[in-house]
């Protein structure tokens, strides 16, 4: 005789999350904004209309996590940009810290940008 089936596992509890999704949404609106205000120096858009930005996740505990690229890795700004979307970024209310990588794969052509960017850049 076959030992008896244990009973199925129960489904382990979901938890709400820890930003409700109204709030996420108004985060994530905010922090487009934010990014809005960084610009090349070298070219007149800002770099989430150049398609620069490439990732933002927010955390739990509200730490955002942004991966960008450059126009070039030798661009002249490459050391300060980072700081300046860290800077508009933490500026967000509700957000409890901000890390910016610098990535460089894929590298950034100009595909990434948004149509107000080839507007801006009279790029058609």
């Amino acid at each position: 005789m076959a030992a008896p089936e244990a009973p199925p596992a129960a489904p382990a509890p979901t938890s709400a999350p820890a930003i409700p999704s109204d709030e996420i949404a108004r985060l994530t609106d905010d922090i487009t904004a934010a990014l809005k205000t960084v610009y090349d120096p070298e070219i007149p858009v800002d770099i989430y209309e150049l398609g620069l930005v490439y990732k933002v996740d927010i955390e739990d505990d509200r730490q955002v996590k942004i991966d960008m690229t450059l126009t070039a890795p030798g661009c002249p700004v490459a050391g300060d940009m980072p700081g300046w979307v860290e800077n508009a970024v933490s500026a967000v209310p509700g957000i409890s810290g901000v890390k910016v990588n610098l990535v460089f794969d894929p590298p950034w052509d100009h595909s990434r940008m948004s149509d107000e960017a080839r507007v801006a850049l009279n790029m058609w």
